[in-house]
């Protein structure tokens, strides 16, 4: 499966830039309607390097339809009726973004990522040797790296501005920003989400690990699942036949690019260092492999 050709800014001349994010450049459509493009860009450490990974934003979007699509009977989803070709007349600037974009209704987003991981690794590892719990949540002793948990945890997070850091909280400090009505939806869903879409994968040869979901409310207050879902990017995703306990397993997301970067005398703050070819290139790989064991019929 070959790359197309990386996109790292999108342009669409008859349509006004809204925001750029780590990785999506969002426009406005109308008062209802948004247009977002996700890019090639890759961020780690809440920094965007300057080198786009190809074909990473189709991966990303066709791997969220897919989700969005399968979890619709769990909660409805930002994805509207709208066609590209009524939105981007020009078909040279429609041809840049074709299969990378989405137009979605606008929605209200919640100031939490909800986040819930499965299996024991990354911060939620570090905490645990410390602490002997993970984001305040107390877990059986003598459990090892990449350990399954007895149960998936919900361990969510503020929602940090384009290069700072987002910062861990308890659900219950979740509440007071999002009422206590939508904070335990948020959560039971995110957890119901995970559970559904990690029997999915198991299957598929991949194990999610963790991942994180982001929601918005429309003007009556309704909850809708947002941004992307269970890609690449926002989970963990590991190949099954190569998991065991004890090590951290090989995986289909940026954490290869997060192991490189952990190799090199970088502070972790921007500018991000320049990604050579080949770490560009077996990401490109990686993600590509991934879309094609979830979504292939």
């Amino acid at each position: 499966m070959t790359a197309p050709a990386a996109l790292f800014e999108s342009s669409i001349s008859n349509l006004k830039l809204h925001a750029r994010g780590k990785v999506r450049d969002i426009y406005e459509v109308d008062e209802h309607h948004l247009l977002i493009v996700t890019t090639d860009r890759i961020s780690a450490f809440d920094v965007v390097f300057p080198d786009p990974i190809p074909g990473k934003g189709q991966v990303l979007t066709s791997v969220s339809n897919f989700w969005f699509e399968k979890m619709q009977d769990i909660i409805p989803n930002h994805l509207s009726d709208l066609s590209l070709e009524d939105i981007v007349p020009d078909a040279t600037e429609r041809e840049q973004i074709e299969g990378r974009a989405i137009i979605v209704k606008k929605l209200t987003p919640l100031p939490v990522e909800a986040i819930v991981r499965g299996y024991l690794i990354g911060s939620g590892w570090k905490d645990y040797q410390k602490s002997g719990s993970v984001c305040g949540i107390k877990l059986p002793e003598r459990l090892q790296l990449a350990q399954q948990l007895p149960e998936a945890i919900y361990t969510p997070s503020t929602k940090a501005a384009v290069g700072d850091h987002d910062e861990n909280i308890s659900f219950a400090e979740t509440i007071p920003l999002l009422g206590e009505e939508i904070a335990t939806k948020v959560r039971d869903i995110s957890l119901r989400l995970y559970s559904t879409a990690a029997a999915y994968a198991q299957e598929r040869g991949i194990i999610i690990a963790d991942t994180k979901f982001e929601f918005g409310l429309d003007n009556a207050g309704k909850l809708y699942l947002i941004d992307e879902a269970l890609t690449p990017d926002s989970s963990r995703f590991w190949p099954a036949e190569q998991y065991q306990v004890g090590i951290s397993p090989p995986s289909f997301d940026k954490q290869f690019i997060r192991d490189y970067l952990e190799t090199l005398d970088w502070d972790k703050t921007a500018p991000g260092p320049k990604l050579p070819d080949a770490v560009t290139t077996i990401s490109s790989q990686k993600y590509q492999e991934a879309a094609l064991k979830l979504t292939s019929v």
